[in-house]
């Protein structure tokens, strides 16, 4: 060191000369600057130990290396202490615990655990619409298949070899019943009025059996169907009910499966790259600076979730009117379109318009013969047998233990039973409904008290704002994705709304509509749902909203056999047939003057 000794000598210049080259050092000149004024290395040395110890408050990243243990993450290399951060991309550049490694796997698991949290919040949610859907829809199938096995064998019992002969108008009838309730293209009032024309045109033919009744001539009885009323009142209430019952539950079902879809897609988030950064800063930027254990202010956590979320939040007015219309047409199901009390005795109502016919045969058959001439007489080829001899008999309930029973053994009062508890199911589903309005808007706050989110009830002072542990000054902002223009956490595009999420409330919309309209007992068909966004049937076949009862028109009977073809008998006679009594002249008068 003496060789270095100044002019005048002094070993107080060497300290001084020393201070100041240290001094010098921490003002930021680099080592060959102090090799020129002459230091040999120890000072070099000597002195960097010093600023080490004036400026090391480098903390030590051990509790990092734990919590990123402890949480799964497998890394190359963590640092033992804090190093210059000018590598990171996310979080601040300053001293850090992380490396480049650590902060994008940091980005992956945000992206991952912001999934994980969407998927957890909304389970519930999903599996109560996926859960109620396979619920009803199961009961109402099952209840459609029992009523026809009862209808079946109550006839065979009663009708014997005529409804045997005939059984496909009813087949037939359940066949439409049940593709209308699967999202048919069915019209089931016109579908209904052509199973009464259809029976008319099989009972008239069976209670005539004497005469030749040819294609040409059902066409003309068809006409003439309501202004007969051969089954009297029956056919008109039936339809009304069966209608009102079968909108109300097919539009109840397609909700519930609108629900569980549009549940199931929005819950799948696909975060934006300004997302999955906001994450990254919210969740894991507390690591880097060594403070693992601080969680995030709550309107911190609160502003980078709505941002993440905006356009879920958009889902949400749609969403509200949805569930207020399920609701709604809740209540058809526990009141007068209940469709079980409509479907459990059709056999009767059916069996009783049979009856009506049978009762009145003499009369419509007269009636029909003035309207549309008398047929052949079937002569020796055919059985001249009357009335009596065809549906003789009457309608006989069954006992209790003759009541037909599903595949499964159970008996139709087991099914009664079984509706009890769906009663008790569409309670439990108007409560769950009730609980999921405002889901998607509700999501941010429920998302941020998760403990492992926010600090929760910490002081504001104790949670991570994004750049230190401390307080978070900034405005939360309002649901939506235009109110996100000004959010400080997250950077959205206002410009441009979430494709799916659009497709969705377009769903949610046409579906409301579709409840509305059930509601008030009209169903609604729409060309192609696919259109609209709707993941609902294709409706009922109506163009426009169905009336409940349509006016009195005449239908013409639907085609029974493949081809139906034959020339019409002019020179059949006009006059009633000679072998029905001289009374059914009087009747005749008697029921004209009521159809005028």
């Amino acid at each position: 060191m003496e060789t270095l000794v100044t002019e005048n000598g002094s070993n107080s210049g060497l300290v001084a000369s020393g201070l100041v080259a240290c001094g010098l050092v921490a003002c930021g000149l680099v080592a060959c600057g102090l090799v020129a004024c002459g230091l040999v290395a120890c000072g070099l040395v000597a002195c960097g130990s010093a600023l080490a110890r004036a400026d090391f408050k480098a903390r030590n990243c051990s509790e990092v290396r734990e919590a990123c243990a402890g949480k799964g993450f497998s890394f190359t290399h963590v640092p033992i202490q804090e190093i210059p951060g000018e590598h990171l991309r996310v979080c601040a550049q300053g001293s850090t615990c992380c490396t480049q490694e650590m902060e994008d796997k940091f980005g992956q698991q945000s992206k991952q655990d912001f999934e994980n949290l969407m998927d957890e919040m909304s389970h519930e949610l999903r599996s109560t619409f996926v859960s109620r859907h396979k619920r009803f829809d199961e009961f109402f199938l099952e209840l459609l298949e029992n009523t026809e096995r009862s209808l079946n064998e109550m006839f065979v019992r009663t009708y014997g070899k005529p409804y045997m002969q005939n059984s496909e108008v009813f087949e037939n009838l359940f066949a439409e019943l049940k593709r209308y309730y699967t999202g048919g293209n069915v019209n089931l009032e016109e579908m209904l009025n052509d199973f009464w024309s259809r029976l008319l045109e099989r009972m008239f033919t069976l209670l005539n059996s004497q005469y030749v009744i040819t294609e040409d001539y059902l066409e003309c009885i068809s006409k003439y169907t309501d202004q007969l009323k051969p089954f009297g009142d029956v056919p008109r209430k039936l339809k009304a009910q069966v209608t009102r019952a079968f909108i109300a539950a097919r539009t109840f079902v397609q909700g519930l499966s609108v629900g569980r879809e549009v549940a199931q897609r929005v819950s799948k988030v696909s975060s934006t790259p300004a997302c999955i950064r906001a994450l990254t800063k919210m969740l894991y930027c507390p690591f880097c600076q060594g403070m693992p254990a601080v969680k995030s202010c709550k309107n911190y956590c609160l502003n980078v979730v709505k941002g993440c979320l905006a356009n879920q939040a958009d889902l949400d007015p749609e969403w509200n009117l949805y569930i207020d219309a399920m609701l709604l047409v809740a209540q058809r199901l526990e009141g007068p379109f209940n469709i079980e009390s409509v479907m459990e005795p059709i056999d009767v109502k059916i069996s009783e318009a049979i009856m009506n016919m049978q009762d009145n045969s003499a009369q419509v058959s007269y009636r029909v013969f003035q309207g549309c001439g008398q047929p052949k007489p079937a002569g020796m080829t055919r059985s001249a047998r009357g009335v009596p001899d065809v549906f003789h008999a009457r309608f006989r309930p069954y006992s209790p233990e003759e009541r037909p029973t599903t595949a499964a053994g159970t008996s139709l009062d087991r099914l009664r039973i079984v509706w009890n508890a769906m009663q008790h199911s569409v309670v439990d589903i108007k409560e769950k409904l009730k609980l999921s309005k405002k889901f998607w808007s509700n999501l941010p706050e429920a998302m941020c008290v998760e403990d492992r989110v926010t600090a929760g009830n910490a002081s504001d002072e104790e949670c991570w704002n994004g750049h230190t542990k401390g307080r978070y000054f900034p405005e939360v902002q309002k649901d939506g994705l235009t109110h996100q223009v000004n959010n400080p956490e997250v950077g959205v595009d206002i410009t441009r709304p979430d494709t799916l999420i659009r497709q969705q409330i377009m769903a949610l919309r046409v579906m409301t509509n579709k409840l509305k309209n059930a509601y008030n007992g009209n169903d609604i068909y729409f060309q192609d749902s696919s259109d609209e966004g709707s993941s609902s049937g294709s409706g009922s076949g109506c163009t426009d909203v169905c009336p409940t009862d349509m006016a009195g028109a005449a239908t013409e009977a639907p085609v029974v056999e493949a081809d139906r073809s034959g020339p019409a008998d002019d020179s059949a006679p006009l006059c009633a047939p000679l072998a029905l009594p001289t009374i059914l002249a009087l009747s005749a008068l008697a029921l004209h003057r009521q159809w005028r």
